[in-house]
């Protein structure tokens, strides 16, 4: 059974984090390679000093992704802690958030378009349709975040390119 808030928002996003844990898997070689370069100098790395790092990146990826599969079915949004400094870790949570999101069936969402979503950004609450929520916060939020840690990697070197972002098809 197919169902068009799953297809389009579920799915990609659960093939985008595998992407990004394979990008991540690169960095990992590519500190190995650069004996001037540490682990948690690129974990820590940022495209402007004023930008978040890259692991704020895979935190609010994965937890827009999470947060999204919970709302979108009606389920509470789990908690989870924001402790990570290696790319160990880093895997850890991108796997995490790759099996919640697995463990969502199309049917799950069945009701999501038109169900109310509330969502507390910083001081204020926002109020959606799930449709709104997906156009107007989940996908755009989503690929921002995975963008950005693309980017950050790519700056500093990491040899990554549009197909690694992608994946294989």
């Amino acid at each position: 059974m197919s169902n068009p808030v799953y297809d389009l928002t579920i799915a990609p996003m659960m093939r985008s984090l595998k992407n990004l844990d394979a990008i991540v898997s690169k960095a990992e070689q590519h500190v190995r390679a650069d004996k001037d370069l540490d682990e948690a100098t690129l974990v820590q790395a940022r495209l402007y000093p004023n930008m978040r790092p890259f692991i704020f990146q895979i935190r609010v990826a994965t937890d827009t992704a999470k947060g999204a599969a919970a709302r979108l079915s009606g389920n509470a949004v789990p908690s989870w802690s924001d402790e990570e400094s290696n790319f160990a870790q880093v895997h850890e949570r991108l796997g995490k958030a790759i099996d919640y999101l697995s463990g969502f069936k199309p049917e799950d969402f069945q009701d999501a378009v038109e169900r109310p979503i509330e969502l507390k950004l910083g001081p204020s609450t926002v109020h959606f349709t799930g449709l709104d929520y997906i156009t107007d916060f989940v996908i755009p939020n989503f690929y921002f975040h995975v963008t950005t840690a693309y980017n950050i990697l790519r700056h500093n070197g990491v040899a990554i390119g549009k197909r690694d972002f992608l994946g294989a098809h």
